[in-house]
């Protein structure tokens, strides 16, 4: 081989090479360009679904979890907290939940609720977005003889029921909200979508 040729092919052989390498760090430096168009982890959780196993719920208790920024109550209602539900009806501003932008149809009943047994809301008051107090206990002195559990807001004293229905004379316009959910399965329920 003459050193001509021996040139040609050590030519060859570094322009193959560093065409790898050139391929290996455009490869590389694309890699962290792409993953910055994708949605960050915050924010898939932001718009995302959430889950909750409700077997771990004793009767009576409520759960907080963060859905999009906001909390989600969760409560599993034993049967005289149901029972009081149609009791208070004349005492509440949209006891048939008729404001429809407040909740999805198969909440608007008297649980307001898929399963009556278990009740799920924003926890943030309609007046001006304070976080109620979950309040369950009945006759409480400083919330009256009337009062049969529910959720109170010490910002400015609105008053909702155990099925966040908003009660006549507080300033809270509405019921509280009901975000979209269902049941994929037996008591797992999945908050963020219908």
């Amino acid at each position: 081989m003459t050193e001509h040729e021996t040139d040609k092919s050590r030519r060859i052989l570094l322009t193959v090479l560093l065409s790898i390498a050139g391929g290996i760090v455009a490869i590389a430096s694309a890699i962290p360009f792409i993953k910055s168009l994708l949605p960050s982890e915050r924010t898939k959780v932001a718009g995302g679904t959430i889950k909750a196993d409700l077997d771990k719920l004793a009767p009576g208790e409520e759960v907080t979890m963060k859905w999009r920024g906001k909390p989600v109550w969760i409560l599993r209602r034993t049967p005289q907290m149901l029972s009081n539900l149609e009791k208070l009806e004349p005492r509440l501003r949209d006891p048939f939940s008729e404001v429809k932008s407040q909740q999805p149809p198969y909440a608007q009943n008297l649980a307001r609720s898929i399963k009556p047994e278990f009740f799920i809301c924003i926890g943030l008051c309609t007046h001006l977005g304070c976080v109620p107090k979950y309040r369950p206990d009945i006759a409480p002195a400083d919330l009256g003889p009337n009062w049969l559990g529910g959720y109170f807001c010490p910002c400015h004293g609105s008053r909702f029921d155990l099925a966040g229905r908003v009660y006549k004379g507080v300033p809270a316009p509405t019921n509280l909200v009901i975000p979209p959910h269902h049941y994929s399965g037996g008591n797992e329920i999945v908050i963020g979508e219908n």
